[in-house]
């Protein structure tokens, strides 16, 4: 059952039907480049088939390694940085509860920045608890994961001794190759494998993020056939059906009309990291050649209060995709007082789905006057099946949006350059030249 859909009605007067036909050939191009895997960075298309090629029994591996994790541990630590840890968190935080001390074990993140304030505080939280700590890198050798994981392992070691801590570390990483599989195997970690033909924006459904998924409590069986059901309805190249390409062919539409940033405007909290996983996937994707849409994020009604002001008056180079939930878990009706001081008495009885729904409907209608162009995705509830229906569909959005604009997709140069500089400073061996 398709849960995720996309409504761009309101760009009809935008663009024209003979807009989409003069990117008929550039589509059928792009789709043949997915089918085929001839286009530039063919080589990391692997997500492509990935929710097809899962078998019932690697993710009853994973499962496995994620309930006797929730047996050992009160706090499951995953280091990475970028795609090693945007997916994962972005699951947890749409698909449980609101507020991380219901959850058991807790899943945390650390190694996505270079912060002693928040490593000394997350060193003080696990104090007396029962830990893991999974370690995802494919190299093991980037800087901010690997500086973390180096005063994890200590405190670790010292905290259980080398043996036991060894039997507490999971290190995913490359299937082969590279510091972290070196130091695994010598060390006598569990391992899951990144596969070579995924790279870390496109992972969340590789083992980088089925695992802290599992840990957190949350059906990766359901995940992954959500994303398998989008596949259904984001492959072809006819735009009534395909939603993907349709969003991908109106991103690069807006583009040509000036519109270079997209506003991804969530309606609920919870979308919070998708947001920034979102940022991640788009950003890293199509940022490059000196072209690309830049992504950013608000969070509804919230961010009416600030940054409304911006899409409703500030320069018109932005376009926005509101990101909403059709169906919440839970309702709360405003309830009746008799002095009615706040004068919100024509609110009584009324849910905050209807409040929510309204200030969307006003959004929307507010922006589009103010010269906004929109459009709407929504997603049919906060379950693990539409979740990751919607994963999918940005994914392979991504890619049509990318080839679309003539970029690869799949690599990122921009961020070895400030890598070198970095070690250059800090006196890396081998990058005295980049100084």
């Amino acid at each position: 059952m398709q849960k995720v859909c996309y409504d761009d009605s309101s760009l009809k007067s935008l663009i024209s039907p003979d807009v989409y036909t003069s990117f008929a050939d550039q589509l059928e191009a792009v789709e043949t480049m997915l089918n085929k895997k001839t286009g530039p960075g063919n080589d990391f298309l692997g997500w492509l088939e990935l929710p097809e090629e899962h078998s019932p029994s690697f993710l009853d591996s994973i499962q496995k390694q994620a309930d006797d994790a929730r047996q050992q541990c009160d706090v499951f630590i995953c280091v990475g940085i970028g795609g090693s840890y945007l997916g994962a968190k972005a699951a947890i935080e749409f698909l449980s509860s609101t507020f991380p001390q219901q959850r058991t074990p807790e899943v945390l993140f650390a190694g996505h920045h270079v912060n002693s304030d928040y490593l000394k505080d997350l060193l003080s939280h696990i104090e007396g608890k029962r830990v893991i700590v999974n370690v995802i890198s494919k190299s093991g050798t980037t800087t901010e994961p690997g500086i973390t994981f180096r005063v994890l392992r200590k405190w670790m070691e010292d905290a259980y001794g080398q043996e036991e801590a060894a039997r507490r570390i999971i290190a995913t990483t490359d299937p082969e190759k590279g510091a972290l599989r070196k130091l695994a195997e010598r060390n006598g970690y569990r391992t899951f494998d990144i596969p070579d033909n995924v790279g870390g924006r496109f992972s969340v459904l590789t083992p980088v993020g089925l695992l802290p998924i599992a840990v957190a409590g949350i059906d990766i069986k359901e995940l992954v056939s959500g994303a398998r059901e989008a596949m259904k309805y984001c492959s072809g190249t006819d735009l009534t059906t395909n939603i993907a390409a349709r969003y991908g062919v109106n991103r690069n539409c807006l583009l040509r009309e000036g519109k270079t940033i997209e506003m991804l405007a969530a309606f609920q909290p919870q979308f919070t990291f998708v947001n920034e996983w979102w940022k991640q996937l788009f950003g890293e994707s199509e940022g490059k050649d000196r072209t690309g849409i830049f992504p950013a994020s608000v969070v509804y009604t919230t961010d009416l209060h600030s940054m409304g002001q911006w899409m409703q008056e500030g320069l018109r180079t932005i376009f926005e995709t509101f990101l909403r939930v059709d169906e919440t878990r839970e309702t709360v009706e405003v309830p009746h007082f008799e002095d009615n001081e706040d004068n919100l008495g024509y609110l009584v009885g009324k849910s905050f789905e209807y409040v929510n729904e309204k200030a969307y409907e006003g959004t929307l209608k507010a922006h589009r006057d103010g010269g906004v162009p929109a459009a709407t995705i929504t997603v049919a509830d906060r379950s693990a099946d539409s979740l990751g229906q919607l994963f999918y569909f940005f994914e392979k959005t991504c890619a049509y949006s990318a080839y679309l604009l003539r970029v690869n997709p799949f690599n990122q140069p921009g961020v070895e350059a400030y890598k070198k500089n970095m070690f250059a400073f800090l006196g890396k061996p081998g990058f005295e030249d980049f100084e």
